[in-house]
């Protein structure tokens, strides 16, 4: 049974309007399921100052892959200013090669050889 929850005049302005719709937006929400409740797994490392949602983990990425890992890389060069967002394409080219290397630069100790290894994934994730 679904419960009228405001009643408006007729002379109701748009506000009114407006929390009307949103009521019957609240009222005919499905109920939660357990599932609901279970918690989302973490989208980076705790601590990490960029979120990018492609990939999490470590995993050795370098010129010439393709897929989540190099979009992740590319997110997170993005989100740092290294790399337009134009950029972000999932394919691991000139571009992205030459901002790993500009990012390892910025950030000693890495070695400015564009792989991106852990020591390199927790920079990008924690710079």
């Amino acid at each position: 049974m679904v419960r009228k929850a405001f009643r408006t005049p007729r002379t109701a302005g748009a506000s009114a309007l407006a929390a009307l719709a949103l009521a019957a937006t609240l009222v005919a929400a499905p109920a939660a399921s357990a599932t609901d409740h279970e918690p989302a797994p973490p989208l980076a490392p705790p601590g990490a100052g960029a979120v990018c949602a492609f990939y999490f983990g470590n995993e050795p990425t370098f010129y010439g892959d393709q897929g989540d890992r190099v979009s992740e890389v590319q997110c997170l060069l993005a989100n740092r200013r290294y790399l337009p967002w134009s950029e972000v394409n999932g394919t691991f080219g000139p571009p992205t090669l030459a901002a790993v290397q500009r990012f390892q630069a910025d950030h000693p100790p890495l070695i400015p050889s564009g792989l991106v290894g852990s020591r390199t994934w927790s920079a990008l994730w924690n710079a």
